[in-house]
Parts: C-alpha cells; sequence; structure tokens
C-alpha cells in the first residue's frame, strides 16, 4: 500500500501543472555559507560578487545568496570583525517585526549591493529562517497591513532546535498569511531574485503559505527549501512547489558528506519533476570558514564554537574526492551553488566548477540513476535529452584504487547501436571498449557517451 501511495503522489505532482514559472535548468550561483558562515560582511560580499562576476557568470552561475546571519547584530571580538556568538544575541527588525540588514556586518545595507548585483547581469538570493521573529512577538509589532500582532500568529512550540531567532507561524491563524505576504513582498521590494528558506521542511502549510506570497508579490522569485534530509513523501505535492528541495544534511569537505549524497540520490533517483530540483547542498571546494581562525578563545578560555564545521582551511577533499563530488552533482542535475571564498578560489576546483562537459550534463536536466554496483563500483547513467548521448559515471567507492574494464554491456545502451567513448577528466581523451582505466580511491571515471552510427 506505501508503494502505490507514493506512486499516486508522484503522479499527482507531474500532472499538477504549477502556475508559478519554473526553472528549465538546475539553478548556479555562489552561497556565503561556507566560506563565511553566518557571518558575511559588507566588504567581503562585493569583493566575492566582484569575483563571481570574472569568475562564473560566464559559465552560467547566475545566483548571488547571503545566508542566514545577515540581519544578526553580533558581538564581536574587539577592533575585528570575529563574532564571540555562534548566533547573534540581537537581530535588527522594523516596526512591523520584518528582518533588516544587520547594522554590525552589514551597514549601508542591501541596496547598493543588490544595484551592483542587477547591474552584472546577476541575480541577488537571501537566505531566511522559517517563522516570524521571537524579538517582534516580544513587542508584539503589528502584522503590516492589518488589524493582527505579531503574538496573534506565533506558534511557540514548533520552533527551530538549532537556531533560535524566530517562532513557527500558526497557519490557522487571521493575519498568519498576511504576514508571509509582507514579508515576501519586502523581499520583492528590496529586488530579492532568490530565497533560501531554512527550517521548513517538515512544515508544509508554511511552505504553501510562501508559495503563495511569492505567487503574489508581483516579481519572480526562486525558492529553496532547507533542510531536507529527512522528507515526508506525503508532503512531496507541497514541497515540490519549490523550485530546488535540499535532500541532503549538511555536506562538507568529507568522505562521509559524499557518502551522504550517494545515499540521497538512491533515493530521489529518477525523480523528474519540471523544474523542481533535488538539492545535494553546497560545494564545500577551495577556501573555507574564513571567519573562524583556529585558535580563539572566549572570554572563558573555551573555543569558540561558530556556525559551520571546524575553522579556516582550504578543503580537505583530495582531487579524487573533488572530481566524484563534482561528477555526482553534474549526473544527478543537482543545483551547483559553490560555497568556498570566490576571492581566493584554487585553479583546480575553479577549471572542475566551469568545465564545459560537467556543466552540459547537469544542465541537462535529467537526474541520473544507477544501473549496476559490483565489487564496490557503481555505475550511473544519463542520457541527453533529445539526442542518442548522454554521460556514465563509474563511481569507486573503496577506500582502495580499482581497475575497470570499459564494458558496453553495463552500460544500458542499444545493442545494436555502436557508441564512442571519452574520459571527461582526461581532456575529453577517446577511451575503447576493453580498455582498463585505473579509478582512484573514492574518485571516479566520469565518460561521455555519443552514437556513432
Amino acid at each position: 500500500m506505501r508503494k502505490i501511495g507514493l506512486i499516486l503522489i508522484y503522479v499527482f505532482v507531474q500532472v499538477s501543472v504549477f502556475c508559478q514559472k519554473r526553472t528549465d535548468s538546475p539553478p548556479m550561483g555562489w552561497n556565503s555559507f561556507d566560506s563565511y558562515g553566518v557571518y558575511c560582511y559588507e566588504e567581503a560580499a562585493f569583493a566575492n560578487l566582484e569575483a563571481m562576476n570574472i569568475k562564473l557568470k560566464p559559465y552560467g552561475y547566475i545566483y548571488f545568496v547571503i545566508d542566514n546571519g545577515w540581519f544578526g547584530e553580533y558581538l564581536l571580538e574587539k577592533n575585528t570583525r570575529f563574532s564571540v556568538e555562534r548566533h547573534a544575541s540581537d537581530i535588527h527588525i522594523n516596526e512591523y517585526g520584518l528582518f533588516e540588514p544587520s547594522k554590525t556586518y552589514f551597514p549601508n545595507g542591501f541596496k547598493d549591493l543588490i544595484n551592483s548585483c542587477h547591474a552584472k547581469g546577476l541575480k541577488f538570493g537571501l537566505h531566511l529562517m522559517r517563522g516570524i521573529p521571537r524579538k517582534a512577538v516580544h513587542l508584539n509589532t503589528p502584522i503590516k497591513g492589518t488589524k493582527y500582532k505579531a503574538a496573534d500568529i506565533a506558534d511557540t512550540i514548533n520552533v527551530c532546535t538549532w537556531c533560535t531567532y524566530n517562532y513557527g507561524v500558526d497557519m490557522s491563524k487571521p493575519g498568519a498569511q498576511e504576514y508571509y505576504n509582507s514579508l515576501i513582498n519586502q523581499m520583492a521590494d528590496w529586488g530579492v531574485d532568490f530565497i533560501k528558506y531554512d527550517d521548513i521542511v517538515p512544515y508544509p502549510e508554511e511552505v504553501n503559505a510562501i508559495v503563495k506570497a511569492i505567487s503574489q508579490c508581483n516579481r519572480p522569485i526562486i525558492l529553496s527549501l532547507s533542510p531536507g534530509d529527512k522528507v515526508d513523501n506525503r508532503d512531496l505535492p507541497v514541497l515540490s512547489r519549490a523550485d530546488m528541495l535540499r535532500v541532503t544534511a549538511d555536506i562538507w569537505d568529507t568522505q562521509h558528506s559524499i557518502d551522504l549524497t550517494f545515499d540521497a540520490w538512491k533515493r530521489w533517483q529518477r525523480t523528474n519533476i519540471p523544474g523542481f530540483w533535488p538539492d545535494m547542498d553546497m560545494i564545500p571546494f577551495g577556501e573555507l570558514q574564513l571567519m573562524s581562525p583556529s585558535g580563539r578563545k572566549a572570554k572563558d578560555q573555551k573555543d569558540i564554537a561558530l556556525a559551520g564545521r571546524g575553522t579556516n582551511r582550504w578543503s580537505e577533499l583530495n582531487d579524487a574526492q573533488k572530481y566524484t563530488f563534482i561528477t555526482q552533482r553534474a549526473m544527478a542535475a543537482s543545483p551547483l551553488f559553490y560555497g568556498g571564498s570566490l576571492v581566493s578560489i584554487d585553479d583546480f576546483s575553479l577549471r572542475l566548477l566551469t568545465n564545459q562537459e560537467m556543466l552540459a550534463c547537469n544542465q541537462n536536466g535529467v537526474m541520473g540513476h544507477l544501473l549496476l554496483e559490483k565489487e564496490g563500483l557503481e555505475i550511473w547513467t544519463v542520457k541527453e535529452k533529445d539526442r542518442n548521448a548522454g554521460w556514465i559515471g563509474v563511481f569507486n567507492r573503496n577506500a582502495w584504487l580499482k581497475d575497470y574494464i570499459l564494458n558496453e554491456k553495463e552500460f544500458g545502451l542499444d545493442k545494436d547501436a555502436t557508441y564512442l567513448f571519452f574520459n571527461i577528466w582526461e581532456n575529453k581523451t577517446p577511451v575503447d571498449l576493453g580498455e582498463t582505466i585505473h579509478i582512484s580511491a573514492n574518485g571516479v571515471l566520469f565518460i561521455r557517451y555519443e552514437k556513432s552510427r
């Protein structure tokens, strides 16, 4: 019965042609979290925007996203921009209880940053937490355009366990939808093009409220939902009204994170809903956690536990793991959001992010599926739309080097056709059937195939 129920849900989603505009391919951009945590500041934002315009925009990366904390009034280490608290002890809100840019980190607001972003042909994004600020509820601020107050709609029971800025919103209360409308209208008035909404996946009523709010704001806004490692499939008809859905926990520069994304890919493979992109989280290459230098101590001499993972470092993934990571993102049609510093990005990471064949596979917009598992190898495939061509990934899930003999029978191709095969990460060099390929530990053989006759 459960299987039949999931099929019915999938059919419902497939035939529900959504009124909002959908993206034709997985969104691509930059997000500040892996590099700046929740402590991104004005000068760093402008520097990364300039770098993105030069380094990534020519390849189709267009969304420039500031993650959580942009409204936080942090306590800082003396004469530095470094926070001494994980989450801000105070936040900046307006008279209607809506978030405003932090006076600490964005003293000039967002106007110039957003205008600069749009002038470059890029799109601007912000992170939001589900619900209404606790500060607004304590002050009982009015809900714009209504007779209701913040306390009238607050859900003080269903709250985020890891970030305490907000209460939830009780969508059964009058004024609840109007609150979300006012918040999204503010975002639209600012010129926001992308919203990453966090702590919201388990709350479909609030997801639906945000979708409705976007539909009435008269501005196209891409909606990304987080976190999504635990999705109730009964909620899929609502969740898939968003453009992106996180299907993993936070992903970092570890083999464990790569394993988690393989697990998520297996759960979501063959999910091809037009304009809806299961998201495997950001790409933690390059320089990470710039706002968390090592060796810092709080006043009580304890290590300062800041948002994110670890302290300032270069990505701890080796080259083979990076090849696997980005090949996985390409073949899963996952949104591509680089998380490291764009100012200091290393040449190898930049080459991976801008590889023409990797991007073609990703922007093809078809999630690959698993063909075969044997001896620690996994063979995944993606067919190119409208062509007898596509991509194959032979992933070595072993912690040791593995030889693979190129075997057409394992690729699920037309038996009556002849194909050419090219090794993408070896500059698209041709490979022949029967050829032995050495695949590094936790590495990948990424193949482009094309019908020759």
